[in-house]
């Protein structure tokens, strides 16, 4: 009888042991792990050689001074900023340029003025003859944060391989008298290569980041990114890739700021 009672402990024993054992291997297979690649540090902005001819130019920060006068502007703790790459040379020229694929892209710029300042604010773009093609007055936001500004249905599309200088500028004098607050740069459409163009058509949208990033397409790669990131505001993984896109043109100290329609 004894022999019987400990072989019945022992089988109880192995049973409680294999159970255990199941269900952790259960619980182990049971959670979903992210492909390696789709992991924090996958965008990575590879920048395109710069456009021929004279260096583009560009003011990627608003400054304080305009033609030597004092802007009328209150200090801000981080200035209006395009989310645009730049480049710095000998004597702190600034070049802000980058490249589109789309007809009517869309920008995005840190505006630390709130619409209580009633601060009237334009966007503009030109062509490469400087004459505007679009113009429009921008909306303030509630608080500061990046705001979009995109090129609307009934404006001229952006021809390929024509360069087309854009202005943001906020004027702090209601009768525009004093030197304004301005951001600048140049945008350049350009072709994808088939090849590449099939590979946009049937990858996922984080994908398509990686994508437009690897060959040199910011706009693309930045609203993309951004309309994501609006989407999905808690996701960790695309809060990583946002600071990590931003990082790639020294702007990461903007990753945390809100994204307004």
């Amino acid at each position: 009888m004894k022999s019987n009672s400990q072989s019945i402990k022992l089988f109880l024993i192995l049973a409680f042991s294999c159970t255990s054992l199941v269900s952790s291997l259960t619980s182990v297979l049971a959670k979903p792990t992210l492909p390696a690649s789709t992991h924090a540090q996958v965008v990575r902005f590879n920048p395109p050689s710069p456009p021929p001819g004279p260096p583009p130019g560009g003011r990627p920060t608003g400054g304080a001074s305009r033609g030597g006068s004092l802007s009328v502007c209150p200090s801000v703790k981080t200035e209006l900023t395009a989310l645009v790459p730049f480049s710095e040379e000998p004597g702190t020229v600034k070049n802000v340029w980058g490249l589109t694929t789309v007809e009517r892209p869309s920008w995005l710029f840190y505006m630390p003025y709130t619409k209580d300042s009633t601060y009237p604010a334009e966007f503009v773009l030109q062509d490469q003859e400087s004459n505007p093609i679009y113009q429009k007055a921008i909306a303030l936001p509630e608080r500061p944060g990046l705001i979009r500004v995109s090129l609307p249905a009934n404006a001229p599309p952006l021809e390929v391989g024509k360069q087309y200088r854009w202005f943001l500028t906020v004027y702090c004098d209601q009768q525009k008298e004093s030197p304004p607050i301005y951001v600048e740069g140049v945008i350049q459409r350009v072709n994808l290569k088939q090849a590449t163009v099939q590979e946009l058509n049937t990858a996922e949208p984080l994908k398509r980041v990686v994508i437009y990033a690897e060959n040199g397409i910011w706009y693309e790669a930045l609203t993309t990114l951004a309309e994501l990131r609006q989407k999905n505001p808690q996701n960790p993984e695309l809060q990583a890739e946002w600071r990590n896109l931003l990082a790639s043109i020294r702007l990461d100290k903007l990753a945390a700021e809100p994204i307004f329609p």
